[in-house]
């Protein structure tokens, strides 16, 4: 990306920094006084509800107004986000940066974090890091100040300011002008969707062996029988799917590469998504579309909302909520589609074989030379992006079986807690729904055995998504 360096230096002599100015342009036209407040989907704002144990473990939130900026305010934001991509950051950028951080209106805060996430020179991010830090009243690490700040505004709830979604669109659209089309209004909360640092998977269906710039989904992928995968060792991870007496494992060594598989299995069409840093499979089916609406075709943006990847549908680009699988924007936004999700079960390749000896299994090939192990790896000590506050009932990768009872409820079951009871004979149940063991994991279905589409994750990505879960064995949710 061109950066254009004017040699402008502001002194921060509060933190002791000092910050040569260089900036990739902003294109687009600027916030201007006058209009109502963006809420989370660019649409009206919503109350500001603070999340439990916020002041606990971020401080006391600060105010925060609400309504249209003053003039001078509005200008400041025109300058700094409007058109920068011929003029760069000089003089009078640098002068909006200093209203921006003294207005104290934290709503504004959400723009620092997002032009700190693109930013590509480290100067001018440390400048951004200054900036909130005094307009937040937090210190801020210089090494992780992106993340700090971002954990902050997500935790205390900071609304978004006016004009939000239009200049985040303008700001992420200058790394990537594919995304143009994604950043649409919707039910979504586009102050929560950062940057994953990888580009978009934008190749049409059955077009996934062409190489890509791309975390790579795979569409109809090729597989071979229990007999043929004699490069899966019995301990190897593996998330099974069964579906009208055809089973079928997806090995995690496959799906880290991947991270979406488009599939066909027991006659049904099906999107399977994996979030690496959620160590959550989950499978919808993608035949069932209302007429005259064509089957979605799920693929990974380069996008993340509180640590959780945002897929999309490559032929609307509509997006969608990947835990629950609804489209919140575009045009299958508009016309409410909600793909059902079918159980997967995560455990090893040796007991899903001994358990489904039928099983097909996709091929080594696939994962295309590399074994990655994140949860080991990367992701060891915890998340590696802002997901603000935490629910504290269990650690935040303690893995969970999240399931959504027939009235709407949703339940998180401790696994290892669930198949240790399992194993001893005891029953576990809450409202229509039923633990059991399937191939060394646990499948959730109802009275009738009917599968009830549940999926295993870290315990910070479903309570975050899931606010009000209730937690088993602490029935009650606390």
């Amino acid at each position: 990306m061109p950066l254009s360096t004017t040699g402008s230096i502001i002194a921060a002599s509060a933190f002791r920094l000092a910050a040569i100015i260089a900036l990739v342009g902003i294109g687009g036209p600027a916030a201007a006084a006058g209009e109502p407040a963006a809420g989370i989907d660019g649409h009206a704002s919503t109350a500001w509800a603070i999340p439990r144990g916020t002041v606990r473990d971020f401080g006391q939130p600060p105010p925060a107004p609400d309504g249209a900026l003053a003039p001078e305010l509005a200008a400041a934001v025109a300058t700094a986000f409007g058109d920068l991509r011929a003029s760069g950051w000089g003089r009078e950028q640098n002068e909006a940066l200093r209203v921006i951080a003294t207005s104290g209106d934290p709503r504004l805060g959400w723009l620092l974090s997002d032009l700190t996430r693109i930013v590509s020179d480290p100067q001018l991010s440390a400048l951004l890091a200054v900036a909130a830090s005094e307009l937040l009243s937090v210190e801020i690490d210089l090494g992780d100040h992106w993340r700090v700040m971002t954990d902050h505004l997500i935790a205390w709830n900071v609304p978004a300011p006016p004009n939000y979604l239009e200049v985040k669109r303008r700001i992420y659209t200058l790394i990537l002008p594919d995304w143009e089309q994604l950043f649409a209004p919707g039910d979504i909360d586009w102050r929560h969707v950062s940057w994953g640092g990888v580009s978009i998977d934008d190749r049409p269906f059955g077009k996934t062996d062409q190489p890509c710039n791309c975390i790579p989904a795979a569409d109809n992928p090729a597989v071979s029988d229990v007999k043929g995968a004699t490069w899966l060792r019995d301990d190897d991870v593996v998330f099974g799917i069964g579906i009208n007496g055809a089973f079928r494992a997806y090995p995690r060594r496959i799906m880290e590469v991947r991270e979406m598989i488009n599939d066909t299995l027991g006659g049904r069409q099906l999107g399977i998504p994996y979030c690496t840093l959620c160590g959550s499979a989950q499978a919808y089916l993608t035949d069932e579309t209302p007429k005259g609406v064509d089957r979605p075709v799920l693929r990974t943006s380069g996008l993340l909302i509180r640590s959780n990847k945002v897929m999309y549908d490559v032929n609307t680009f509509s997006v969608f909520d990947t835990f629950t699988g609804r489209a919140v924007t575009g045009p299958l936004g508009e016309r409410g589609i909600a793909l059902n999700q079918i159980g997967v079960v995560t455990t090893t390749w040796g007991e899903w074989k001994a358990a489904h000896p039928e099983t097909t299994v996709l091929v080594e090939a696939l994962a295309l030379g590399r074994d990655f192990d994140f949860r080991n790896n990367r992701d060891a000590d915890g998340p590696i992006f802002p997901i603000g506050d935490v629910d504290p009932r269990l650690p935040v990768q303690e893995d969970v079986l999240g399931v959504v009872t027939a009235a709407g409820t949703p339940v998180a079951f401790h696994v290892s807690s669930a198949l240790a009871a399992l194993k001893r004979g005891e029953s576990i149940a809450f409202d229509n729904i039923r633990l059991i063991l399937d191939g060394g994991g646990v499948r959730a279905v109802d009275a009738d055995g009917e599968d009830l589409g549940g999926h295993q994750a870290f315990w910070f990505a479903w309570s975050q998504f899931h606010p009000h879960t209730k937690l088993w064995p602490d029935a009650d949710g606390g």
